[in-house]
């Protein structure tokens, strides 16, 4: 299983309409607005590279409002 952090940049007064739509999606474990330099932060899980790729891409990417990401992968070490 691989892990990754997604931190979310979004259109202005959007972050806890975003961090809801992206919390239904099937892959994410939590999704959180915050302060900071990234306005939503969400914990993804994939079976693999290429899936954790795809969800982000096909899913994450697709949720409206939504102007930036940042892909974290989770390394254990």
């Amino acid at each position: 299983m691989v892990q990754a952090y997604i931190l979310i940049q979004t259109e202005v007064g959007k972050a806890a309409s975003v961090a809801e739509a992206i919390a239904s999606i099937t892959g994410v474990t939590m999704a959180e607005d915050v302060t900071g330099p990234y306005d939503v932060i969400a914990r993804v899980e994939a079976p693999n590279v290429d899936d954790l790729g795809r969800l982000v891409i096909a899913k994450l990417q697709d949720v409206a409002g939504i102007t930036r990401t940042l892909t974290c992968t989770v390394v254990h070490v």
